[in-house]
């Protein structure tokens, strides 16, 4: 078990991309949370095993879709907290 931060640049926010990074949580199996920051990036924290972290952030950049545009995923790694039972939107 893995636990990853990570902050998406780019059009992020008023695009449904929460939602979006929900499902690539669902179809990935994390769990953890996305959140839209004031400076217009989105963060996630997101606890999984390293494969499932890996095709979540793969996922994330939401590459072909026509709303959302991610620039940028910085991702840092630390240790897991198992904190999390289930991945959610924050508002």
């Amino acid at each position: 078990m893995e636990r990853i931060t990570a902050v998406a640049k780019g059009k992020v926010q008023g695009v449904g991309y929460r939602h979006y990074i929900e499902s690539c949580a669902q179809a990935t199996g994390v769990h953890g949370y996305v959140r839209n920051l004031p400076d217009g990036t989105v963060e996630m924290v997101a606890e999984s095993s390293p494969a499932s972290l890996a095709d979540f952030i793969r996922l994330a950049h939401a590459r072909g879709n026509p709303v959302i545009h991610v620039e940028d995923i910085v991702v840092k790694n630390e240790p897991a907290t198992e904190e999390f039972h289930y991945f959610r939107a924050e508002w």
